[in-house]
């Protein structure tokens, strides 16, 4: 059972070697050096992590740059999260992306990670028809997505015998319990959870039943501080926190929430309001693209320092030669006459003692 081989020094069998290393053709002189090895996170590192009462990190990540950037952060464990049907597709709730899409996003984050614990989720409609489906679609996210483990939502006695059936097939799952988005058809909105004695009562009951069944950790979603911290104090495996206050064993956070990096009025209306943003980066990416449309349109954009690639004086005459006998004179002209101007940003840096030349300046002449 997953939670035994969490505590006992062991992990559950996983596709991939324990060590993620990078293999490097490395030119003959120089080049850049050859990768160091790193020690990837396992169920037996967040058992020891817990144990010793260290808080575990865990950040989603949807595509191969935004998992580089968890990998180098060191960030404990990479949640490839359903999610991404609403902040990479648009979608207003996680229930339309499919397990084929889901797998896309996982092979990708794959790549770009090499210590980080990968979990991949299990999408609405995946696993809910019956135990055998959801063990299907458990393996297919391992073997055809690189994940390491799967996280499925609810704590349902259905939910629980899925996860259970899943474990036993020898996959590691995390559970998520609290405000679970893929019933969203029954809660009617994205609401908290936990906040009456009833509700307070089953997140405690839920999370137990799905240590019982072997899941080596559990999300709290959008619960209240106290319920939180007596789910975590009731359990021996690890909490993470999304919305659930400070006693969880850890926390996790969506990438693009804590970056900033959506500033459209649909990204506003999903973005939680436990959320800190660590930075502004959709500011960044904003002003970035202004940048971008407004040097071009003044024709700043490319200046000599963006256009390096040159053409002997031998080809370029045989070139114009031959653009002169196609019958192609205009092209020929407008080849000549951006060579020309080649020459001049050349010898303008020379004289400038090698110093770029903006192309306005150029354009503008003496």
């Amino acid at each position: 059972m997953a939670t035994a081989a969490l505590f006992h020094g062991t992990s559950l069998p996983f596709f991939r070697c324990n060590t993620r290393c990078t293999m490097s053709n490395l030119p003959e002189n120089g080049g850049p050096l050859p990768q160091i090895p790193v020690q990837r996170v396992t169920l037996k590192h967040l058992g020891l992590k817990h144990k010793k009462g260290e808080p575990i990190t865990m950040v989603s990540a949807y595509d191969y740059p935004s998992a580089l950037h968890l990998d180098r952060a060191g960030i404990d464990i990479c949640l490839v999260g359903d999610s991404a049907a609403f902040l990479v597709h648009g979608h207003e709730t996680t229930l339309p992306i499919s397990l084929d899409e889901m797998l896309v996003h996982c092979r990708a984050v794959a790549r770009g990670t090499r210590r980080p614990l990968l979990v991949g989720d299990l999408p609405f409609g995946s696993y809910e028809a019956s135990s055998v489906q959801a063990v299907e679609s458990a393996i297919r996210i391992l073997k055809e997505g690189g994940m390491d483990a799967i996280k499925l939502e609810g704590g349902s006695p259905f939910k629980v015998a899925a996860a259970k059936s899943i474990v036993e097939a020898g996959i590691a799952v995390m559970g998520h319990i609290g405000l679970t988005p893929q019933a969203i058809s029954v809660l009617g909105d994205f609401r908290p959870q936990g906040r009456d004695v009833e509700s307070a009562m089953k997140i405690v009951e839920s999370a137990l039943a799905l240590q019982e069944a072997g899941c080596f950790a559990l999300v709290l979603d959008c619960v209240p501080s106290p319920v939180a911290a007596a789910t975590t104090s009731a359990l021996q495996i690890p909490t993470i926190g999304f919305g659930a206050g400070p006693s969880c064993s850890g926390q996790i956070l969506l990438y693009h929430d804590l970056l900033g990096m959506l500033q459209h009025p649909h990204h506003a209306m999903v973005v939680p309001k436990f959320c800190k943003q660590y930075g502004h980066v959709g500011a960044e990416i904003n002003r970035a693209l202004s940048d971008f449309r407004e040097e071009v349109v003044n024709h700043s954009f490319p200046g000599p320092e963006h256009t390096p690639y040159r053409i002997s004086s031998d080809a370029l005459d045989g070139f114009l030669n031959e653009l002169e006998r196609r019958g192609l004179s205009k092209a020929a002209s407008s080849a000549a006459a951006a060579a020309e101007k080649d020459e001049k940003v050349m010898r303008d840096e020379e004289e400038n003692d090698g110093a770029p030349i903006s192309l306005t300046s150029v354009t503008e002449g003496p």
